[in-house]
């Protein structure tokens, strides 16, 4: 059976850049490097992101609600200074930061190279 999710991999122009870029926005450390740009990135979790070259052409850019795999929800626990750092990047935000009445706390923005990531707080864990 299943026990967890691993990792999910990321094809990138530029593995190098971008791997540097979760590391030093997330605090993540490459735990893997093949020499030929396959980079992982590991979280204090023990979860990881793979970043993969890619030759084939740029990324295309698509919309938050479009049908498919859309963001990678990130798992923050200091809210206020995960979205402070991330719009200090000069990245673009494409739902900015809410916490609900509930104390859930989210925000969307896109990584670099394009890719969708969300920001979630909660203040009771689903599982």
């Amino acid at each position: 059976m299943i026990t967890g999710i691993e990792h999910i991999a990321i094809y990138a122009k530029d593995t190098k850049k971008l791997s540097d870029w979760y590391v030093n926005m997330f605090d993540g450390k490459i735990v893997y490097d093949n020499g030929k740009g396959t980079y992982f990135v590991a979280f204090s979790d023990k979860s990881m992101i793979e970043f993969c070259a890619n030759t084939q052409e740029d990324n295309v850019l698509t919309g938050l609600e479009v049908p498919g795999i859309r963001h990678i929800a990130l798992s923050v626990d200091d809210f206020d200074a995960a979205v402070a750092k991330v719009k200090g990047a000069n990245v673009e935000i494409l739902k900015d930061a809410t916490v609900t009445d509930k104390g859930i706390g989210t925000m969307f923005f896109r990584d670099p190279e394009g890719n969708i990531l969300h920001f979630i707080s909660r203040v009771e864990p689903l599982v």
